[in-house]
């Protein structure tokens, strides 16, 4: 069986520290070779399923890849908390990944107060909400 086929039978097993060991021997961030990028995409996976955050959260300081799958593991797991600490502090993709899930589970005014109080000129953030409410069929939070 070959290194990969180990990984994927341990992640399916659940067996985190075997399957991240073999995958993170594999892994290249920005890598050429696509292959390693792709490992790397997939260590990253692990450490979230393995609810691994502190070490996402050592990765997130240089590795682009591991801040977006740390902001994507705090919302998968409600920690709203968390995430707005992120982005006051900069961090532009957990603010946007805030304001993605408090639009999705219908607190679009306080993801309209959070853009307002920790970046009000961010564009982007605020075309989320105008995204959210277009798709859901409403404006500020009434009925078109």
């Amino acid at each position: 069986m070959r290194w990969f086929e180990q990984a994927q039978a341990a992640e399916r097993s659940g067996a985190w520290d075997r399957a991240i060991a073999l995958v993170s021997a594999h892994a290249a961030c920005y890598s050429t070779d696509p292959t390693e990028h792709g490992n790397h995409l997939w260590h990253m996976d692990l450490l979230a399923h393995a609810g691994r955050l502190a070490e996402l959260t050592d990765l997130a300081r240089t590795d682009v890849h591991a801040r977006r799958r740390l902001n994507r593991a705090l919302r998968d797991r409600g920690m709203t908390a968390v995430l707005r600490e992120r982005a006051e502090n900069g961090d532009r993709d957990a603010l946007c990944t805030l304001v993605r899930f408090l639009c999705r589970t219908g607190r679009t005014e306080r993801a309209r107060e959070t853009i307002e109080e920790i970046a009000p000129q961010d564009r982007y953030a605020q075309q989320i909400i105008t995204d959210c409410e277009a798709s859901s069929g409403t404006s500020r939070g009434h009925p078109r």
